[in-house]
């Protein structure tokens, strides 16, 4: 099965910032194991004796909120791009892709940006999973992991809505249920998704490349076309 772990970044009803950012990390399951373990050897680096209360959140971690002021700056940025590199860009030629939508939020007029971004997201996961099965003859299914949300419910009915109903570029049909909801401190997976998404954030609301530049030859693509990220602004 591949597993999709999606966290956002930005916020919807913040004025102050122009983008929201959805992102997900597609990982075939038997490979979800050994990232776990290098994310884990970066935590290792911040609290040695127990590694797992160490969670690898992008905003806390540059900014130094949540504990992470006890680290030095270079520390916490430099480990948000191992992360990164371990987790997502080293294992891209062994079947881990990106997938993100960036919304600049004005454009979408009477349009809620989540459902927006999930459509293009959940639409764009199920092509890869078809042309998995059609083109390399593997016919696994997929599922989407995200993050705790008060948006779950909804989430959960969107994705019921494009399997039966449909989207606008048809329905889906590779997956294998409704999304899961998982706590972000149990999972070094959502982890990683949130700091793809934060590495998207940073790059169009702040024009700064620094962790994108790490991933950003990791979206799913096929014969020069990308299909793995979508820029509406």
């Amino acid at each position: 099965m591949h597993l999709m772990y999606v966290d956002e970044s930005g916020s919807v009803s913040d004025p102050a910032q122009k983008y929201f950012v959805l992102a997900g990390v597609s990982i075939f399951e038997r490979r979800t194991h050994w990232i776990e373990q290098n994310l884990n050897e970066i935590a290792k680096q911040f609290s040695p004796e127990d590694p797992h209360l160490i969670e690898l959140h992008g905003s806390p971690m540059r900014s130094g909120r949540e504990g992470w002021k006890a680290f030095s700056l270079i520390d916490r940025l430099t480990a948000i791009k191992t992360a990164l590199k371990a987790g997502i860009a080293d294992y891209h030629s062994k079947g881990v892709n990106l997938f993100g939508v960036v919304i600049r939020k004005q454009i979408l007029v009477g349009v809620d940006p989540v459902e927006y971004a999930f459509e293009q997201l959940s639409s764009r996961f199920d092509l890869f999973l078809k042309r998995q099965h059609n083109k390399y003859n593997d016919p696994q299914r997929g599922i989407i992991i995200f993050d705790n949300s008060t948006t779950e419910q909804r989430i959960q009915t969107l994705a019921r809505e494009f399997k039966y109903t449909g989207h606008t570029w048809g329905k889906t049909s590779n997956y294998a249920e409704v999304p899961v909801f998982l706590d972000s401190k149990a999972s070094r997976l959502i982890q990683l998704a949130d700091l793809a998404a934060y590495a998207l954030f940073r790059f169009y609301e702040y024009e700064d490349p620094s962790f994108y530049n790490v991933i950003k030859h990791c979206f799913d693509s096929e014969g020069g076309v990308l299909h793995g990220l979508h820029v509406r602004q």
